[in-house]
């Protein structure tokens, strides 16, 4: 019996890009249980840690990070060109069908080695904004995928398929895990859930609102935020709640271990816009106000927001205006009229793409039955 192929898949640096390339190998293997993936990346971001821990076979090359100046930006091209080599080597000797680039620097060898090897392959764009790794990788390679139906790359046709998400929240059902999650929470019936978070590392001004809004409801029995305020910040906020008149209302975590059941157990959530935040958000139908990240050179985040804030799903709020003044009346309107949250939920469904690792999934697979 003839082995199923081999996609290898390039996910490297941040979660940005490990997270949904993980989500394509377990549909890959769903979608064709003998095929087999692989991963290649480099020693310096989360890839090193996250793929083994995810039980997958992880090739390292020596790729070097764009960022930077003088001779740290002088070392990219030689970088680069050992690490294509090294790339068509892994491909040659483990007899890949594809190669998929999840974005970012360390997709771009993978692209060019497959290019050199003769190796069909794929990039995929997570941004609304495209990066500067993949503006480079996409020269390599006519198959571009993206997460939202506005992005473009110049002079390349592109496939709009969404960002892919995992299982746990691909096939999220609120009202099976309402009851469970909000129990998990020690949320009684009544009590509206808020749940504020910056990402892995937490957003001060976020944090900051989080608190604001603590005082302004104090006292208040039918409100409670939980709060994930990033590992550079818990402590500090932690401290901060000590004195705040409001602190039982926030419910301070380290970490969320499940996310789709914080999903289900909230009614709205105060977030950043990073392209799997807004993914997730459309999938699982939760009602937001997007913060995006302000310091962002193109405004990526406010370009990731838009589907869902031009759906009616979200409300969109700079950073500056991030304020209690100003948040405060936005999260109150929503808890004071929950018909309207409803229709939220509701609007979100028509941007919602649950299904966008399986099309990713059997684009690889299409590209690996041609050779």
């Amino acid at each position: 019996m003839t082995a199923g192929p081999t996609i290898v898949i390039a996910a490297g640096g941040t979660g940005g890009h490990i997270y949904p390339g993980l989500a394509l190998a377990e549909a890959i293997t769903v979608m064709q249980p003998d095929a087999r993936v692989e991963f290649v990346g480099t020693s310096k971001g989360l890839e090193s840690e996250l793929i083994p821990a995810a039980g997958y076979e992880l090739h390292l090359y020596d790729m070097v990070q764009f960022a930077g100046q003088g001779w740290r930006k002088a070392t990219v091209p030689g970088a680069l060109l050992r690490s294509s080599l090294q790339a068509r080597r892994i491909l040659k000797s483990s007899r890949v069908g594809a190669a998929v680039s999840m974005g970012g620097y360390s997709g771009i060898p993978l692209i060019v080695g497959a290019r050199l090897s003769g190796v069909p392959s794929l990039v995929h764009e997570p941004g609304a904004v495209p990066g500067k790794a993949n503006l480079l990788a996409t020269r390599f390679t006519k198959n571009v995928a993206t997460s939202f139906p506005q992005t473009r790359f110049l002079g390349v046709d592109v496939r709009y398929v969404g960002y892919p998400l995992r299982g746990a929240i691909t096939s999220f059902n609120r009202d099976e895990l309402r009851d469970e999650a909000r129990a998990a929470y020690g949320l009684p019936d009544g009590v509206a859930m808020i749940l504020v978070t910056g990402g892995s590392q937490g957003a001060r001004s976020l944090n900051e609102l989080a608190l604001g809004l603590a005082r302004r409801w104090a006292g208040r029995d039918d409100v409670r935020i939980v709060l994930k305020a990033g590992a550079r910040h818990h402590e500090k906020v932690a401290a901060d709640l000590e004195n705040n008149p409001g602190r039982e209302v926030v419910q301070l975590v380290r970490y969320i271990d499940r996310m789709d059941q914080a999903y289900a157990a909230a009614d709205v959530a105060v977030t950043r816009a990073g392209a799997g935040t807004v993914a997730e958000l459309a999938v699982v139908g939760l009602p937001s106000v997007l913060v995006p990240f302000p310091y962002d050179e193109h405004d990526e985040q406010v370009h990731n927001a838009e589907p869902l804030i031009e759906s009616g799903g979200a409300v969109l709020l700079r950073d500056q205006d991030a304020t209690v003044d100003i948040a405060g009346p936005v999260v109150e309107r929503f808890l004071t009229h929950p018909e309207q949250l409803d229709v939220m939920r509701n609007r979100l469904k028509t941007v919602a793409k649950p299904d966008a690792a399986a099309h990713l999934a059997a684009w690889a697979l299409d590209l690996a039955a041609t050779r």
